[in-house]
């Protein structure tokens, strides 16, 4: 039994932070489509800070992962953007399952377009150390995998500015989408790409440990020859709640063994707490 809630548990801390932590199929006929629009990165503000509470199966409290955003100066001097995501087992779970995970991306303020990504972690038998840097006068990604070192390649950057999935989950709060249209975006996960439409699936009410929240959930699906855990029948979902400052209050990663949601516990805005508006 431990050995199983162990496998659980590797793979909702493994894929929440970078996959929702990245989302799948569903076809309509005449949606309407909302084009990717490169442009000033709009995400995050400087100092935001989101704090989620992770539950899976029986653990209500199982993780926690902390997103945080902060401006700073490129090598260039131009404005950037350093994209924070740390992981951790928490509380009981910690006891016999220790896992951390602290993943950046660095995006640039003006196009939006993404700079660098690099991830480290370990749950003492699988370790995670890879970089990502985007060269896009060459329209070349180069992947370094410390890691697992046969897996480090330069990759074609297909068209589209890419960005991270947490980025794209948070930026829809700035979308205005309403339920039925969709959004293209290209996630960059590793050493691969992932073309993406973001569908607007219809409003509900969702409780987290901030209070109720009507929200629009949206879903992210790989519409075009799926892969990872899109191509295994998975599901990611964020829902974002419609009055005051529109948070991204709920996230959700479905796999064929189980559901791992993401509640935002915490939420500061310029180092100043902050409750959303209900």
């Amino acid at each position: 039994m431990q050995g199983f809630l162990r496998s659980l548990l590797f793979h909702s801390m493994r894929f929440a932070p970078s996959v929702i932590l990245r989302s799948l199929a569903y076809a309509m006929f005449a949606v309407p489509v909302l084009s990717a629009n490169p442009g000033p990165f709009t995400a995050f503000s400087d100092g935001e800070t989101f704090t989620y509470r992770v539950s899976w199966g029986v653990f209500f409290h199982a993780g926690e992962i902390v997103i945080s955003a902060h401006e700073e100066k490129g090598a260039d001097g131009a404005k950037v953007f350093r994209i924070t995501t740390d992981t951790a087992t928490h509380g009981l779970v910690r006891g016999f399952y220790s896992y951390n995970n602290h993943a950046e991306g660095v995006i640039d303020q003006a196009t939006g377009r993404l700079l660098l990504v690099r991830e480290k972690g370990s749950d003492g038998e699988h370790f995670t150390d890879n970089e990502t840097t985007f060269d896009y006068a060459r329209k070349i990604a180069s992947y370094v995998d410390r890691a697992h070192p046969s897996r480090t390649a330069q990759v074609p950057i297909p068209p589209g500015d890419p960005i991270d999935l947490i980025s794209a989950l948070v930026d829809t709060r700035n979308w205005n989408l309403q339920p039925g249209e969709k959004r293209p975006v290209l996630v960059s996960f590793g050493n691969e790409f992932f073309p993406l439409a973001l569908y607007a699936e219809g409003y509900d009410e969702i409780w987290t440990p901030l209070g109720r929240f009507q929200t629009l959930g949206l879903v992210p699906r790989m519409e075009e020859n799926p892969k990872g855990i899109f191509k295994r029948g998975g599901e990611i979902k964020v829902w974002i709640s419609q009055k005051g400052q529109k948070l991204p209050v709920q996230m959700q990663l479905k796999l064929k063994f189980g559901v791992a949601t993401l509640h935002l516990a915490d939420y500061r805005k310029a180092a100043a707490s902050e409750k959303p508006a209900e």
